[in-house]
């Protein structure tokens, strides 16, 4: 390996899968940040800052590592939709979100341990619903897993039938991590790849 060795800094297991499609030997570290928006924060400004946090986090205890970092957060005008973490809150995001076009911005760090050297960026992914009724609401979450999904919407599953139409310049943006950026950062820290 010439390069240091990759560790992701996320406990999502979409995150994981996303970053195997690149072949590349990594390790997961859970980052253990607050989550938390700070007062009066734009949501992009939020996934951005988050995915350096972690980031930072996870390289204060591996200083020797390429340490990658990522947060996602969706918003449609002023409000927030984070992971619903229970069906009363996707059956109401879902409802919420129904005809309206939501802005997933992913946030990416990516820090060389062993250099200080850090790389920064946000994609932002506009995904517009479908009108939806109630009973398509309630088929969709009976067939989908969506407790830990901003926006309680799979797009790499069923989610996708809920939509009308995906506007990004990444398409694995939308799922947590966006390659297309990461293999860029990648490449700036001499990591090999096809």
């Amino acid at each position: 390996m010439s390069h240091p060795p990759l560790i992701l800094a996320s406990s999502s297991p979409y995150r994981r899968e996303l970053l195997a499609r690149l072949k590349l030997p990594f390790a997961v570290v859970s980052p253990e940040v607050d989550e938390t928006p700070l007062s009066n924060e734009p949501p992009w400004a939020t996934a951005e800052r988050l995915s350096l946090a972690k980031a930072l986090a996870v390289a204060k205890r591996h200083p020797h590592a390429l340490i990658i970092g990522s947060d996602q957060v969706a918003y449609c005008g002023s409000r927030r939709f984070g992971k619903p973490g229970a069906l009363d809150n996707a059956r109401a995001q879902l409802r919420a979100l129904s005809g309206q076009t939501v802005v997933f911005h992913s946030g990416l760090a990516l820090i060389n341990g062993l250099t200080g050297r850090q790389h920064q960026r946000g994609v932002a992914t506009e995904v517009r619903f479908r009108e939806l009724t109630d009973a398509e609401i309630e088929r969709y979450l009976a067939q989908e897993d969506v407790l830990n999904c901003a926006g309680s919407a799979r797009s790499e599953g069923l989610g996708i039938a809920l939509v009308e139409w995906i506007k990004s310049d990444d398409p694995t943006a939308l799922i947590g991590l966006p390659l297309i950026a990461l293999c860029e950062m990648l490449r700036a820290e001499g990591v090999a790849l096809p």
